[in-house]
């Protein structure tokens, strides 16, 4: 089905949500109708903020507000979903639209296989009906579905249309650039080099899948990297508890803006604790490429000056491979929490592999390592 044709069925005037791969026709379509635009289009932090964002565009109008997201996301939308949004609360409606990534029969990554087996059990829990969008699926059996979901709407419930992988289409794809020209899998490579025989932990998405393709092509060893290949947003949380519980190891964290601002008070936590054998990087692009490549807010704030003000002693903000190598080598030596935000180029090779080791197995040779 043709972005746009589902866009008038909803007949939503305002939408707000994080960008899914499995979305990305509808997200180009929202980027080239409004591009980011206060009234009518928000790319937000993550998906509980979407909720209150809606609530708020809701209180304002009476209209009805569209929420997009991947399924992983449903996590950190249980709570307004359930003590703001649900009927027996405030009442106040929202339409989803859920890409449902590791639905049961259909390939994908391993940190989506359950997610996807829960994902319409989650929204039977919080009492939200939904239909599902197929590539087969007909217009007219989606303006049927919105035809009974307008009712709900209008009486304060919320609705949610289940995207499967195709079930969106778009004639045209947005092309996303930014004026950087480190690329991230040079980046990668560099830290990975910087740090040596330290130990890593690597957010979800493209960095991590670029850091196990550095080891292999290098022949080492993967187990002194925990690859966060799901929890977006988590990985500097779960350095932190490792650095504090090993204060003998030195932790690198290799993060993206996207994951940095859908769970930033992890940083207020890092500079409160200050552990210093902790040296967390971002890498920014300024998008969430991973799943399309729309923009972040990251471009339009002073990360380095946040962490600062969150309690980093030590911050640096770099665009060029000189600086940054200059950058490792200081927070190396100094042995002290430190933020390093490296300005990336947007892209990645087109035959980017992803690891071939379970979540499981990775966990056990890290733990052994670690531990040992």
């Amino acid at each position: 089905m043709q972005a746009e044709a589902f866009a008038k069925i909803l007949e939503a005037q305002f939408y707000t949500g994080v960008p899914d791969s499995l979305l990305r026709p509808l997200c180009d379509y929202l980027m080239k109708t409004y591009g980011v635009d206060a009234r009518h289009h928000i790319i937000a932090a993550n998906e509980g903020n979407c909720a209150a964002i809606a609530a708020g565009y809701h209180l304002a109008t009476g209209k009805i507000p569209a929420v997009y997201l991947q399924n992983s996301g449903e996590g950190n939308l249980i709570n307004p979903a359930a003590s703001l949004l649900h009927r027996q609360v405030y009442g106040i409606p929202v339409l989803f639209i859920i890409g449902w990534r590791g639905e049961p029969g259909i390939h994908d990554e391993p940190q989506h296989i359950y997610q996807g087996a829960i994902t319409k059990r989650l929204l039977e829990d919080l009492e939200i009906p939904s239909f599902i969008i197929g590539p087969q699926t007909p217009e007219a059996a989606v303006q049927e579905a919105m035809k009974r979901f307008r009712p709900l709407l209008n009486q304060g419930s919320s609705a949610a249309f289940i995207i499967r992988k195709g079930g969106l289409v778009n004639r045209e794809k947005a092309d996303y650039q930014n004026a950087y020209h480190i690329s991230r899998e040079t980046a990668v490579r560099h830290i990975a080099e910087a740090a040596g025989e330290d130990f890593i932990v690597s957010t979800t998405g493209k960095a991590s899948r670029e850091l196990f393709e550095y080891r292999t092509a290098k022949g080492q060893t993967h187990a002194r990297d925990f690859l966060t290949v799901g929890a977006m947003g988590h990985a500097s949380s779960i350095a932190l508890g490792i650095a504090l519980h090993r204060p003998e190891a030195q932790i690198w964290c290799i993060d993206g803006d996207g994951a940095v601002l859908m769970h930033m008070g992890a940083m207020a936590l890092i500079g409160t604790n200050r552990p210093g054998n902790l040296i967390h990087i971002m890498l920014n692009n300024g998008a969430h490429e991973t799943v399309g490549g729309m923009p972040t807010a990251a471009n339009g704030i002073d990360l380095p000056g946040i962490a600062r003000a969150c309690g980093y002693p030590y911050t640096e903000c770099v665009n060029d491979l000189a600086a940054l190598d200059a950058a490792l080598a200081r927070a190396k030596a100094r042995r002290a929490l430190c933020l390093i935000e490296v300005k990336c180029a947007m892209g990645a090779r087109d035959d980017l592999g992803r690891p071939t080791t379970t979540p499981q197995e990775m966990k056990a040779v890290f733990m052994e390592r670690l531990q040992g």
